[in-house]
């Protein structure tokens, strides 16, 4: 199939990027979304933001050139059932690993089904014959299948952003039959990593659907076949650098310099999410002051942590987890002219914080388990080529298949983190600038337009 002037691109994620600046942040979904909408002139479908208490809306249209931002409105009982019910409190866990904080009610499941069912129904009157529909994360896993149910041939793809777990994990899932059997009504299976990958094929081993491997990315399913490959997810390399270089001349940005009084900065950005690994990172960091007193009152670790789905209890409860970390370390530590831990429960914009990579020694890419972490490449893709901050990455993390030249440590380990940051700020300077160079290289062969350009072309073959 090639693409002919007709074919539109379809975007299926759970919120729009809209473009008045609401909905999904300014990241590398919305970046590569839109990058590949405006390529290829397309929809962009989603859930507005908007809550009701009656049934979801039919979808409202807003075209900016060529493409077409359609947003409806959602039951906030049903919403709640499948967003922070099974997406957030069933699916997040088990792809990150994290069994126990799995919380399954069978009305959660219901409602997960029936949102899916409520997002097909009403993109399905918006296709065209020639569309070509690419669906994102593990909020939507279903709506192909509901697709096909309602007669919808059109090729479909899916790209998952978190990672996906093998089997032995994935069947503590209720539901994970149902699930397997809805991915295999794509015809495209994006992951980010090939540990990904081998994982999802564990899977589709099972007798559950019934799957044939006719080699190591083609699977011939019920009704078809389906493609299964890695697209790792990238950034746009050239915006970071411009952003980190501008905004040195922010105010913002020269009060932080000013407030660190000479000391060395060390960084971390995180959503506040048990995934991210932010208590056995700010224990790392103490067991770093204890074993390298000179590090005391010459490094400050600033960690960004914007909160997230609050009201959930296993948010709260990290929240207050990394109040009472923060406290006790500064308590133990601080001078009166210096704290090792600002802790910032809040987000910082774009470019302020591009500047603030490119100021510090190192930074903290940390989580227990993550699809790919985009701030870890664009906190290389910050640093000054001449001299550049390091990394010190999660080996949990799918960034580190790619960035091997990072300081890569086991994020259970805080002798091993606390081992990473002192060689991170006592690393020489050309093995800085070696070590930069080549993640440099990874980052623009991989960047967000080749994501999006492997991933579509991949599409538009399938059929």
């Amino acid at each position: 199939m090639s693409k002919t002037d007709e074919q539109r691109l379809v975007i299926v994620s759970n919120r729009v990027a809209m473009p008045d600046g609401s909905g999904v942040a300014a990241g590398g979904l919305a970046v590569g979304v839109l990058a590949a909408l405006r390529e290829h002139g397309g929809v962009w479908f989603g859930w507005s933001g908007e809550l009701t208490e009656g049934d979801a809306s039919d979808p409202k249209i807003e075209s900016r050139g060529n493409i077409d931002y359609a947003t409806i409105s959602l039951n906030e009982k049903e919403f709640e059932q499948y967003y922070n019910g099974y997406s957030n409190k069933v699916l997040w866990p088990v792809c990150h690993y994290l069994l126990d904080f799995i919380r399954y009610y069978r009305e959660d499941f219901e409602g997960y089904r029936r949102v899916n069912s409520i997002f097909a129904r009403k993109l399905a009157r918006l296709l065209k014959p020639d569309d070509i529909i690419w669906v994102h994360d593990y909020h939507l896993i279903p709506l192909a299948a509901e697709l096909r149910n309602a007669g919808i041939e059109n090729p479909i793809g899916f790209f998952l952003h978190v990672p996906f777990p093998s089997f032995e994990a994935f069947r503590a899932v209720p539901g994970h039959d149902y699930l397997l059997r809805c991915m295999c009504a794509y015809d495209v299976l994006g992951f980010h990593t090939q540990g990904d990958l081998a994982a999802f094929q564990t899977c589709i081993r099972e007798p559950i659907v019934g799957a044939e491997f006719l080699d190591h990315n083609r699977v011939k399913v019920d009704g078809g076949e389906l493609i299964a490959d890695v697209f790792p997810i990238g950034i746009d390399v050239d915006e970071i650098q411009a952003l980190a270089v501008a905004a040195q001349d922010l105010k913002q940005v020269e009060r932080m310099k000013q407030s660190l009084a000479g000391r060395s900065l060390v960084i971390g950005v995180d959503r506040l999410d048990y995934s991210k690994g932010l208590v056995q990172r700010f224990l790392a960091y103490q067991r770093l002051l204890e074993k390298y007193p000179n590090t005391q009152n010459y490094l400050t670790l600033m960690q960004i942590a914007p909160p997230t789905r609050t009201g959930v209890r296993a948010y709260d409860a990290i929240r207050s987890e990394l109040e009472q970390a923060a406290g006790h370390i500064n308590g133990r530590y601080a001078e009166a002219d210096w704290v090792p831990i600002r802790y910032l429960n809040k987000g910082v914009s774009r470019k302020p914080l591009m500047g603030f990579f490119r100021e510090a020694v190192a930074g903290l890419v940390t989580p227990v388990r993550d699809g790919m972490n985009l701030v870890a490449k664009e906190f290389v893709a910050a640093q000054d080529p001449e001299d550049p901050g390091m990394l010190v990455l999660s080996s949990l993390a799918g960034a580190a298949c790619e960035l091997t030249d990072a300081i890569i440590v086991n994020p259970h380990d805080r002798e091993d983190v606390a081992d990473g940051i002192a060689t991170a700020i006592s690393m020489p300077l050309e093995e800085r600038r070696v070590r930069t160079a080549a993640m440099m290289e990874v980052l623009r062969r991989n960047d967000i337009t080749a994501w999006r350009k492997r991933f579509v072309d991949a599409l538009l073959s399938a059929r």
